[in-house]
């Protein structure tokens, strides 16, 4: 772990009464510290430097690019895109990435470091230090604390839990019980408890996905009634510090928050609340400002591309390196790209989002939240300016798609023969993949697969790259005469 930043004092919080620590944060609301610098250099020319490309312009960066980066890949949400960017990216310019020893981080338990491929424990002798860790894991910032820099950019993704839930049946129905139960999504949500049993295999891809993967505890009367037979680690809960706002630029692992453990990885629910007062639960704006003093950046699923725009600009990173394809994407279905709302949806459709939206009411406060953060960033960068450059972005998109791709588009994987693009298939719903146009020179054919690569086969590819498999050579034996 890196040495603490002097400056960053308040990402985690030490131990204090919960009364003085919610009197505080009530006085304070929902009000955020937005930064970043603005994005005043030249968006430089597409990687591949071709006549279909934009001009390059001027690149002059303004700051040093970040590259010490933690992404909590959440489900269904538009992360497997971002994770490749981030593969892309890493890739490209040489950064050693925290990999777990296959896909996962022993999800759905919550992330231990010692999952890490190659991780030592602080005097455990000398280790190169990792830049990106960014696969599946259920958040557990003190683990995570022991595997990267205190002065990471930590970033994620949410999504309308009306359109994960649409998502997560059609992926997960065959993995969470209560999934495999219910005829449809309709059914399901019309009486969930029906489905639904606390503590059940797989059920947390249920209900509030989104914070379960955000590792926050849940409310009392959301545990199993199963029992807990360990008490909470911490008995007073963390206080904002006097003086300090919501964002700092430091995490200090002496002063840790400790989430209230629950039984069964803590993701067992029995609320009978869906109509829970956001605004007046101050159990659930504790988390959400906890959630602020930790993480730099959540993106929205539903404003993929200014969501990109203000993480190229957090990071001073070029455009060139958030563009992409999507990934991951199902047939018929989709990540992101169409803003919350339910104009032109059918009464029938709008009644599902709100029971979706009500049954998922921790995912959906959390939602509203970082939606109105990423609006309050949008504002301070400027409305215009994101114009302009998500026009920009899409059209590099566009006219990747069309350099690179068969059909210029994502296709059905029956269209896909080389294993080495074929997304995994899981799920109800077709997983889309890509297929390459031949032709492509050298360089060309570099950066398009780059771009074409599915998640698995990425990180197998970073994995070989960093820990290259050792060749045994066999001994030479005489050999045997003839009888």
């Amino acid at each position: 772990m890196g040495p603490l930043s002097p400056t960053r004092t308040m990402r985690l919080w030490g131990p204090r009464s919960l009364g003085v620590a919610l009197g505080v944060f009530m006085t304070i609301g929902f009000a955020l510290q937005l930064w970043g610098g603005p994005f005043q250099r030249r968006l430089p020319g597409l990687q591949l430097r071709q006549s279909w490309a934009s001009t390059p312009g001027p690149a002059v960066p303004s700051c040093p690019p970040r590259q010490r980066l933690v992404f909590l890949k959440t489900h269904k949400s538009g992360s497997s895109s971002v994770l490749s960017l981030l593969h892309r990216y890493g890739d490209r310019h040489g950064l050693r990435f925290a990999l777990p020893a296959r896909y996962q981080f022993g999800y759905p338990k919550l992330f231990q470091a010692s999952r890490v491929k190659g991780y030592r424990p602080q005097g455990g002798g000398t280790q190169s230090p990792f830049h990106i860790l960014c696969h599946h894991m259920r958040f557990n910032l003190k683990e995570v604390l022991q595997v990267m820099p205190s002065d990471s950019f930590f970033f994620s993704i949410v999504r309308d839990p009306a359109a994960l839930a649409r998502s997560a049946f059609s992926y997960y129905k065959s993995t969470s019980s209560a999934f495999r139960k219910s005829p449809s999504l309709a059914a399901f949500l019309d009486n969930p408890r029906a489905f639904y049993q606390p503590g059940a295999r797989g059920d947390h891809y249920a209900r509030n996905l989104l914070w379960f993967d955000f590792g926050l505890p849940f409310p009392p009367e959301m545990r199993t009634k199963r029992g807990n037979p360990h008490p909470p680690r911490d008995p007073n809960p963390p206080q904002l510090p006097s003086g300090v706002g919501l964002r700092a630029h430091t995490l200090d692992p002496n002063a840790l928050f400790h989430p209230i453990p629950t039984v069964a990885d803590g993701h067992s629910q029995t609320s009978s609340s869906a109509s829970l007062d956001l605004r007046s639960s101050s159990f659930i704006q504790w988390n959400l400002a906890w959630l602020d003093s930790v993480f730099d950046l959540v993106l929205v699923a539903e404003y993929f591309d200014e969501s990109l725009v203000l993480l190229a600009d957090a990071l001073c990173w070029s455009l060139d390196d958030v563009v992409g394809f999507m990934h991951n994407a199902q047939a018929g279905g989709g990540q992101g790209g169409s803003a919350v709302g339910d104009g032109g949806l059918t009464a029938e459709d709008r009644q599902l989002s709100a029971r979706a939206r009500a049954w998922n009411n921790l995912d959906w406060a959390l939602y509203v939240h970082f939606n109105r953060s990423l609006w309050a960033r949008i504002k301070q960068y400027g409305q215009s300016r994101l114009d302009s450059a998500v026009a920009e972005l899409r059209a590099r998109r566009e006219a990747l798609a069309k350099h690179c791709l068969v059909g210029g588009e994502a296709l059905d994987p029956k269209y896909i023969t080389d294993r080495r693009f074929r997304p995994f298939q899981f799920g109800s719903g077709k997983v889309l993949g890509y297929v390459l146009q031949s032709g492509l020179s050298l360089q060309d054919q570099e950066e398009c697969e780059r771009l074409a690569t599915p998640e698995l086969q990425y990180k197998d590819k970073l994995d070989a790259k960093q820990f290259p498999p050792t060749v045994s050579v066999p001994l030479k034996t005489s050999r045997l005469p003839s009888p």
